[in-house]
């Protein structure tokens, strides 16, 4: 009987209907990048002072510059490892008095300024900048400056509570159902982040948002590689993460644009309504329909592919099944990923190399810190160093598979960590160099155990184990900011000392996996069990008959085979 995989051969691995389809779940890659890393926009925090009343009415009558303000009026920098003062204190003195002067306004009150009384800032903060972010709308600065790295973790959480959800529901009801509710749900709880009236509805809307959003973006991403034959899934696959640094350089546009939050907060959420069409552009994955029997829908669905794509489906298509052994409707469970011996081995690695690859993603980001006094520069820098990553992948993966890249740039990462340790202060475009060559290599593993995470299960429980094993992502996205301030307080190099550790314990269970490159998409338990097995039997292969003197004596054949990897 027919799979979809030899229908697809026949009618079009790649054709118009693909194009058309990728395109427009490109788009939905995109959208996801403002969610991910919006918070360097939305929650940057600029220099800033404590607003004393009467400072700015004394400056305009001594006709001060901004310099001259600062230097008169703002307490210096604190001792080294403390809070500046200049940020979070104020002279405690009334500044509408009229004894002050205009050359030195605190030399008539103290000979020595550092012996002024200092308080808190009791009348809010000046902040130089001529947009907002919630740091300058909440005051998030200071005593409260946590809050920031709370606003970033709510997200996380989201995306670590519906992986564990989300996933079940795609195999569950459908690919085409999750996405669309998600896409909803995202959509509008990032219009209601734009009007959050305060801090703590700002939290629970994130949190919706980080909810179902990764769930979307997962949806699009199995929609697509269930779509296309084997010989373009890992192209597709690429390419659709590669989106995702499009939206990067988007975003950084719109940000430069808009430079206060809730108009750049409205405009990335406002429009992924419109993705709301897919329910009439983007039908359901057939290889789901055939895991929950339903044959004839999924009939149907690959013949209007193949009209699509202007081909004749074939004449046995009303035969089309996923497995000649499967009597039974496939529904998807947790357990399953842990069913036998070799899924519990490919859980277990692909969790840990989802979390290493959070970890050293967002962590060399906090430990670089920014190396530049331009936002937005910075940024698209960046992200642009994302892009070769992609490239490399799609030039090595049908050479050499997906293990050997995925294993080396978990290495190459981890090297680069531990070289950034003897680098000295003094050469820093080096450290950043070096940092670049360990980010490239992350992004490459980010990018390629999502492609082999999809490629290693069923289809029935395929969505689920990319949610299961993608929320140890979220994890590490939660805890990084932890790992990285509280290790720099005991050794500014730390850090990258654990980071190197982790990523080369990754490169080393990554070989512990089975190539996939070549491989039909597993569709039952059996097939992804045997899926080592498979591979080692694509080999080369010579027969010899030998036939005995005996005329009834059965044949027998010996068969050499070497086996070898393109």
């Amino acid at each position: 009987m027919p799979t979809v995989d030899s229908v697809l051969e026949q009618v079009g691995e790649f054709g118009c209907f693909q194009k058309q389809t990728f395109l427009a779940l490109c788009l939905l890659s995109a959208s996801f990048a403002p969610i991910y890393v919006g918070i360097v926009f939305l929650g940057f925090t600029p220099e800033h002072r404590c607003l004393s009343p009467g400072v700015a009415a004394l400056s305009r009558r001594c006709g001060w510059s901004l310099a001259e303000e600062l230097n008169f009026t703002v307490p210096g920098p604190g001792p080294q490892g403390e809070a500046f003062p200049r940020q979070c204190r104020s002279y405690e003195l009334d500044w509408n008095q009229s004894a002050l002067g205009c050359a030195d306004p605190l030399a008539g009150l103290a000979a020595n300024r550092s012996r002024l009384p200092l308080g808190p800032c009791r009348h809010g903060w000046v902040y130089d900048t001529p947009g907002s972010s919630i740091v300058t709308e909440f005051n998030l600065v200071c005593e409260d400056s946590w809050k920031v790295g709370l606003f970033q973790s709510c997200v996380n959480l989201g995306f670590f509570l519906g992986s564990l959800g989300i996933g079940y529901v795609a195999d569950r009801f459908g690919r085409k159902l999750c996405l669309l509710a998600t896409v909803v749900v995202s959509a509008v709880s990032g219009i209601l982040t734009a009007v959050a009236p305060d801090y703590i509805s700002l939290l629970l809307f994130r949190m919706l948002q980080g909810l179902v959003s990764k769930g979307s973006w997962t949806a699009g991403y199995t929609l697509i590689t269930e779509f296309v034959g084997l010989g373009y899934r890992r192209t597709v696959a690429i390419l659709y993460q590669a989106a995702y640094t499009v939206g990067l350089m988007l975003l950084c546009g719109l940000a430069y644009v808009l430079p206060r939050w809730r108009e750049l907060q409205l405009v990335v959420s406002a429009p992924t309504l419109l993705f709301l069409l897919y329910y009439w552009c983007v039908p359901e994955s057939p290889r789901w329909l055939l895991s929950q029997k339903k044959n004839t829908q999924a009939t149907k669905i690959m013949a209007y592919i193949a009209q699509k794509n202007g081909a004749q489906p074939p004449a046995d298509l009303k035969m089309l099944s996923l497995d000649e052994d499967v009597t039974e409707k496939l529904s998807p469970a947790l357990a399953d990923l842990f069913r036998t011996p070799q899924l519990r081995k490919h859980t277990c690695i692909l969790m840990y190399l989802w979390f290493t690859s959070s970890v050293l993603y967002q962590g060399l980001i906090m430990h670089v810190g920014a190396t530049g006094k331009d936002l937005y520069l910075d940024f698209l820098y960046s992200a642009l160093v994302e892009f070769p990553a992609a490239f490399v992948i799609l030039a090595t993966i049908d050479r050499v598979g997906r293990l050997y890249p995925l294993a080396v740039s978990n290495l190459a990462a981890g090297a680069a960590c531990f070289a950034m340790v003897f680098i000295s202060r003094e050469l820093h475009w080096l450290s950043i160099a070096v940092a670049c060559v360990g980010r490239m290599g992350i992004t490459i593993v980010f990018q390629m155990v999502c492609l082999v995470n999809a490629e290693l299960y069923p289809t029935f429980i395929r969505n689920l184990g990319v949610m299961v094993c993608s929320s140890l992502c979220d994890l590490g996205g939660i805890i990084t900011p932890f790992l990285v301030f509280r290790l720099i307080e005991v050794w500014e190099s730390l850090p990258l000392v654990l980071f190197a550790a982790l990523s080369l314990v990754a490169g080393g269970l990554t070989l512990l996996l089975p190539e996939t490159k070549g491989v039909t998409l597993p569709e039952t338990i059996e097939d992804a069990e045997n899926l080592r097995r498979k591979a080692k039997s694509k080999v080369h292969k010579i027969y010899f008959q030998i036939r005995t003197s005996e005329p009834q004596a059965p044949q027998r054949e010996a068969s050499l085979g070497t086996e070898g990897q393109r």
